[in-house]
């Protein structure tokens, strides 16, 4: 920090002093050290002991330090009531939002719980975007019967959506036979439709 010079403000050093401001506080006020203030006073006599009137009678010394004191605790005790304030407030606006969240997951919860008629499905391209795939496989059996084979299948397997689309109803299908597995494809399908 520079040292600037105090000079222009000696007079109103000298009214500080004489009402017995501390030289932290006067420090703070002109925005320099104590340091500077210290040896600013020493310069020029400004000693509260060396105070004298014109006439030479001692001046009668007044101690401002616990009105300081009290004017530094309004201030702190001002800022800690507007503090509390804002945290109130904040805390209102949460317990609000909150309210609001909770009124709104309750309105959603009940909306779930009322029985909806089914809409009617329509054939679409966005039909099975949102299929479930952890139901897992289906069980079926494969039949050696007198009248030929077949397959059986799990009835649940009319309530998996990919069933309902692509494969419910007599399709004409193709089959493959390996070691392992039997594939069965829709027949005259293309690629897309095997995905």
């Amino acid at each position: 920090m520079s040292r600037r010079s105090l000079r222009p403000q000696l007079n109103q050093i000298r009214g500080w002093v004489r009402q017995g401001r501390t030289d932290a506080w006067i420090a703070h006020q002109l925005e320099v050290t104590v340091q500077q203030i210290q040896a600013f006073k020493r310069e020029h006599g400004l000693e509260p002991d060396s105070d004298a009137t014109a006439d030479g009678a001692a001046t009668e010394e007044v101690d401002l330090r616990a009105e300081d004191d009290a004017a530094i605790a309004a201030e702190l005790e001002a800022e800690e009531v507007r503090r509390a304030e804002e945290e109130a407030k904040a805390a209102e606006e949460a317990a609000r939002k909150a309210a609001e969240q909770e009124a709104a997951e309750e309105e959603e919860a009940a909306e779930e719980e009322e029985p909806e008629p089914k809409p009617k499905r329509s054939r679409g391209r966005a039909r099975g975007r949102g299929r479930k795939k952890d139901a897992g496989p289906l069980e079926g059996t494969f039949d050696h019967g007198e009248e030929g084979y077949g397959l059986w299948l799990d009835p649940a397997i009319e309530d998996d959506p990919v069933y309902a689309e692509h494969w419910a109803g007599h399709r004409p299908v193709e089959v493959t036979i390996e070691e392992d597995q039997i594939v069965i494809r829709r027949a005259g399908g293309d690629e897309e439709d095997d995905d």
